[in-house]
């Protein structure tokens, strides 16, 4: 598990796949409920002008997140 980062190391137009939730029962539900979901591939799409939320692609659906949200969401960085 040495592999795997927050989701927020992430930079525009790379992708990663989830491996961890590590929020709150409700937060984690909500999340789950959009698609972030064990293996499931996630693209860095855009950034606001201030940094915060970020846009992600993740199953053919654009989700903006917040960092504090985005942080707690564990993800294997993926090359090529």
């Amino acid at each position: 598990m040495y592999n795997n980062i927050p989701l927020t190391e992430l930079r525009i137009n790379e992708k990663g796949k989830i491996k961890k939730i590590t929020v709150d029962n409700s937060i984690k539900r909500r999340l789950l409920d959009l698609g972030l979901i064990e293996n499931t591939e996630i693209e860095v799409l855009q950034k606001s002008p201030f940094g915060d939320p970020v846009a992600y692609s993740i199953r053919g659906a654009v989700i903006a997140l917040r960092s504090e949200i985005a942080s707690n969401i564990l993800i294997e960085r993926l090359m090529g």
